[in-house]
């Protein structure tokens, strides 16, 4: 455990980059010999779109690390947060704690409220408007929905108290778990069964990506599926049945160009009962 806690306080940038560049290239592979779905897509202009959102991403992430390093810091010294409050229990325990609260908040909760907050959601329906999920879409948002997801990870650091350390083991679950829930490939349902009662599996994430409510809003988590458990957003859905993307932005022209991705939040909002209205409404003449 020492030598883990050693590792991930001066784990090297150089190390994140094999990490997130040998996820992706594992799980490309992986999805190329068993796919879920087989795309009819151009995989590599699929995933130029996407990887160009992972460099915003990663920009932002850079522009406020000090920010976070400076949280870390003020916590670890004055002894403040959930870790420091349990350092009575085994520290094994205490950095399970501690990840699964840094996920709630840092993923789960800022995941629910882009859902819920008008605002937040015209940013992370790019997202969303992906029509075909693999593992590059892990990286697919807006540098929008970046700054909401670091300042989300940076209250999530001041409450659970996390060290130097906590933050670089959890950032690096969280790229890896990320990049598997959104390869393009399945689980057997009799292992998914046994590994989602505790983690966010490919089966369980696919349904979120559903193109139409109410599984658009399920299955939050990132690393943990407990919190999904817990409140009440978890739902079991083959698979198969999907449909990916989002109802308001299905066509090409405009999910699949990066300039129109990165306007569709300062676009009008759409309204998904008022599209289907008018529609309605077009027939009857």
């Amino acid at each position: 455990m020492e030598r883990l806690i050693e590792y991930f306080s001066t784990m090297p940038s150089s190390h994140r980059t094999v990490l997130l560049v040998g996820g992706i290239t594992f799980f490309w592979m992986l999805e190329g010999l068993f796919p879920l779905f087989r795309f009819s897509y151009i995989k590599w202009k699929h995933a130029a779109t996407n990887i160009f959102f992972t460099i915003t991403t990663a920009i932002v992430n850079l522009s406020l690390a000090f920010v976070m390093v400076w949280t870390s810091d003020w916590v670890t010294n004055h002894q403040f947060g959930i870790m420091s409050w349990l350092d009575f229990l085994p520290t094994p325990i205490v950095i399970l704690i501690g990840l699964l609260f840094l996920d709630l908040i840092g993923a789960y909760g800022i995941h629910y409220l882009n859902h819920k907050v008008k605002w937040f959601w015209l940013f992370h329906l790019i997202h969303h408007t992906d029509t075909n999920v693999d593992t590059t879409t892990a990286n697919r948002h807006h540098p929008g929905e970046s700054f909401l997801r670091l300042f989300a990870t940076i209250l999530a650091v001041f409450v659970v108290g996390a060290p130097i350390y906590m933050i670089f083991l959890y950032q690096s679950l969280s790229v890896i778990f990320s990049q598997f829930n959104h390869a393009n490939i399945i689980l057997p349902e009799k292992l998914n069964a046994i590994v989602a009662c505790l983690f966010v599996t490919p089966n369980m994430h696919h349904v979120h990506h559903h193109f139409q409510q109410p599984l658009t809003d399920t299955n939050y988590g990132n690393i943990f599926s407990v919190w999904d458990h817990v409140f009440g957003t978890y739902a079991n859905v083959d698979n198969k049945m999907l449909t990916y993307g989002i109802d308001t932005h299905m066509s090409p022209q405009e999910n699949e160009p990066i300039k129109n991705l990165l306007q569709i939040p300062f676009q009008e909002y759409r309204d998904i009962k008022k599209i289907e209205d008018e529609k309605v409404d077009n027939r009857s003449y």
